[in-house]
C-alpha cells in the first residue's frame, strides 16, 4: 500500500482516540512485551483480532458456564457469556468515553484459560496442580498463559500488557463497590503473574492498571448474575419466586432488569470519574443476590457424584498422559493432537506435568470425556521422576 494512503487510513483508524475521556487507555499507550512492526489497526483493535482467530477462542463454544450434561441447547456456554460481558462491559465503556476495544479485547480473551466443567473443573486442576508441585491453577492466570505460552505453536500472540493485564485482573467471584486501576509496567505485571501461581492470596488482591479492565472485571458479574438465574429456572433447579423480595425490588427479577440497573447505576456514579463505583443499595443487592445463586444454583449445579467422577476422570487421564509422555508414545492423542503442533521451545521449557495441564485446561467438555472414553481402561506403569 502507498506510504500516504496508508497514513491516512491508519489516522482514521485512530480517529476514536481524539474523543475518549482523559481517564481511558489510548491505543497509542498499548505496550507490547515483545516489538513488532505496526500495521492500519489501533493497538487493542489487532488484539481482538489475534484473540478471536485463536484456537482457544474457537473451543469456548463447547466449554461450560454453570451447567453440565443438560439436554436444553438455551442453556448459556462459556462462549455466550463472554460475549455478554463484552456487550456489557462496552455498553458501560462508552458512556464514560473509554478504550471499547480494549475492553473487547480482553472482555473476549478473559475466560480462555477455563477448563472443563467450569469452575468445578478449575477447583479439581488446582488440587491436582498443587499436588504435582506445580503452584495454584486459577482460570484467569491460566487464560494470560495462553496467550503468552501456549497460542500461536507454543510462541504466544504478543497482545498488549494493558490486555494481558485486564485479563489476568478480571476475577468477577470478587466484588467491590469502588473499582480503582493502579499503575503497573511490565516488571509488574509478569511479577504478579509468576507471584499467582505461588500465593493464593495474589488472585483476590489484583487490580487492573486500567478503567477499561475495572470496567471488564464488573461487568463479568453483571453479565453472570441474571443470566445464571434464568438459567436455574430453565431447568427447574428455581423459580422466580424463590428470589429474596427485597433483591426483586431493588435489582428486578429478569436478567433483563438486572442487567439494566447495575449498568446505569455504574455509568451514573462513574461519569466523568477515574474510577468505576457501584451505589451502596445496589452493591449491597449484587452481594446477597450473589450469595442467593451460590446457595440455590452454583453448589447445586453438581452432585458430590458428579464431582467425584469428574476429579477421577481428571486423574487418569493426567495418568495417561504421563506415562505416554515420558515413553514417548508418539501415536497417542496428546501427541498428535497437540505437542507435535508446538514449538521446540514449549517442548523444551515444560515439564510433562505442565504440559498435561495446558493440555486439558484448553480442552471443551465433549473433547475431554471422549479422551476419558478412549483412555479410562489404557494401561499404565506409574513412576514419577
Amino acid at each position: 500500500m502507498e506510504q500516504k494512503i496508508f497514513q491516512e487510513i491508519k489516522n482514521t483508524m485512530h480517529k476514536k482516540d481524539k474523543f475518549l475521556s482523559p481517564y481511558a487507555s489510548k491505543n497509542e499507550e498499548g505496550l507490547r512485551l515483545n516489538q513488532e512492526s505496526q500495521d492500519i489497526r489501533p493497538n487493542y483493535f489487532r488484539d481482538i483480532d489475534r484473540i478471536i482467530y485463536s484456537l482457544s477462542y474457537t473451543r469456548y463454544i463447547d466449554k461450560t458456564q454453570v451447567f453440565s450434561h443438560k439436554e436444553n441447547d438455551h442453556i448459556s456456554k462459556r462462549m455466550t457469556h463472554v460475549q455478554m460481558v463484552s456487550k456489557i462491559a462496552r455498553t458501560i465503556g462508552r458512556a464514560l468515553s473509554l478504550n471499547e476495544d480494549l475492553i473487547e479485547a480482553a472482555a473476549l480473551g478473559h475466560d480462555l484459560g477455563h477448563p472443563p466443567f467450569g469452575h468445578t473443573g478449575e477447583a479439581i486442576l488446582n488440587k491436582i496442580s498443587l499436588e504435582l508441585g506445580l503452584g495454584y491453577f486459577n482460570h484467569n492466570i491460566q487464560s494470560v498463559r495462553t496467550l503468552l505460552k501456549i497460542e500461536n505453536q507454543g510462541k504466544g500472540s504478543n497482545l498488549c500488557l494493558q490486555t494481558l493485564d485486564a485479563i489476568m485482573c478480571h476475577n468477577g467471584e470478587i466484588e467491590l463497590a469502588e473499582y480503582y486501576p493502579v499503575s503497573k509496567d511490565i516488571e509488574t505485571f509478569l511479577q504478579e503473574y509468576n507471584l499467582s501461581y505461588q500465593d493464593n492470596n495474589i488472585i483476590k488482591k489484583l487490580r487492573p492498571m486500567t478503567l477499561e479492565g475495572c470496567i471488564v472485571r464488573v461487568s463479568d458479574i453483571i453479565a453472570y448474575i441474571g443470566r445464571d438465574i434464568e438459567d436455574a429456572i430453565r431447568l427447574g433447579i428455581i423459580t422466580k419466586d424463590d428470589i429474596p423480595q427485597n433483591i426483586k425490588n431493588i435489582l428486578g427479577d429478569n436478567n433483563r432488569d438486572i442487567i439494566n440497573t447495575i449498568i446505569l447505576d455504574i455509568i451514573t456514579n462513574s461519569y466523568q470519574k477515574p474510577y468505576i463505583k457501584i451505589s451502596p443499595n445496589i452493591f449491597t443487592a449484587i452481594k446477597e443476590l450473589k450469595k442467593f445463586n451460590y446457595e440455590n444454583i452454583y453448589y447445586k449445579a453438581n452432585t458430590n457424584e458428579d464431582i467425584n467422577q469428574y476429579e477421577m476422570m481428571f486423574r487418569k487421564l493426567i495418568e495417561v498422559y504421563y506415562y505416554q509422555l515420558q515413553n514417548n508414545k508418539e501415536e497417542e492423542t496428546i501427541y498428535q493432537s497437540y505437542l507435535n503442533h508446538m514449538s521446540k521451545e514449549y517442548r523444551q521449557n515444560n515439564s510433562n506435568y505442565r504440559i498435561i495441564i495446558d493440555y486439558i485446561a484448553g480442552m471443551t467438555d465433549d473433547y475431554f470425556k471422549k479422551q476419558y472414553e478412549k483412555y479410562k481402561n489404557y494401561q499404565t506403569k506409574s513412576s514419577k521422576n
